[in-house]
């Protein structure tokens, strides 16, 4: 893989996973109380394919890494990890709340009647995302392979993130902002990180064509 094409598999990949979450995150708003099996099966299933997505991206931006600047292939094998064990930790949580939702006799919503996946998208999700956007921010800012806003604007996403991280003191109402599974822990912090990722993967895509029409660089 040539860093051509490891920043157009990069920016396509990260467009791909931001706009399955793009269209997600509206869907938890619809309803007002238990939502229709379909809405919730609908929203899971566009996650699911979300994190398949970002898979991509983490595989791909750790070859990107090592393409720009190989004294920092260790950044790109962090990031690749610590994106793993996210989309492993998410998919476990929707896995649980499509299982609980196809099971009951009724309408259920699943970010309060399955105990436990809001902690795992919540709490340990940010906390696995502050470290995953800490460690991509330094990669990018290290080597320079994108403009330095997209490194700085990680680095807040970062803490924004971490910002979160003691909402699992707050109950379990999505009512309220800083619950474990509150609007702004969850939705809110999804849309952000959908669009940060939509800005990203453009901009990493659209540096391609910049590079492509550079002379070759010793390494």
């Amino acid at each position: 893989m040539n860093e051509t094409f490891a920043r157009r598999l990069t920016g396509l990949a990260g467009i791909a996973a931001a706009a399955a979450l793009i269209i997600e995150v509206p869907l938890y708003f619809v309803y007002s109380g238990p939502p229709p099996d379909a809405n919730v099966l609908s929203r899971l299933l566009l996650a699911i394919f979300s994190l398949a997505f970002l898979i991509v991206f983490v595989t791909a931006f750790r070859e990107l890494v090592k393409r720009v600047n190989p004294a920092y292939d260790w950044v790109g094998s962090l990031a690749f990890a610590v994106g793993l064990v996210y989309v492993a930790v998410t998919l476990v949580s929707s896995g649980l709340e499509a299982g609980a939702v196809i099971a009951a006799d009724r309408a259920i919503d699943p970010t309060i009647a399955v105990s436990g996946t809001y902690v795992l998208y919540g709490t340990i999700g940010k906390v696995l995302m502050a470290l995953f956007l800490t460690v991509v921010g330094f990669g990018i800012s290290r080597t320079n392979l994108l403009p330095r806003w997209t490194g700085r604007s990680a680095y807040v996403l970062a803490g924004v993130n971490l910002a979160f991280v003691p909402s699992l003191f707050f109950g379990n109402d999505p009512a309220d902002l800083y619950a474990a599974n509150g609007w702004g822990t969850t939705a809110s912090l999804g849309a952000i990180l959908s669009y940060w990722l939509l800005a990203l993967g453009i901009t990493t895509y659209r540096s391609a064509t910049a590079r492509a029409g550079l002379p070759a660089q010793p390494r």
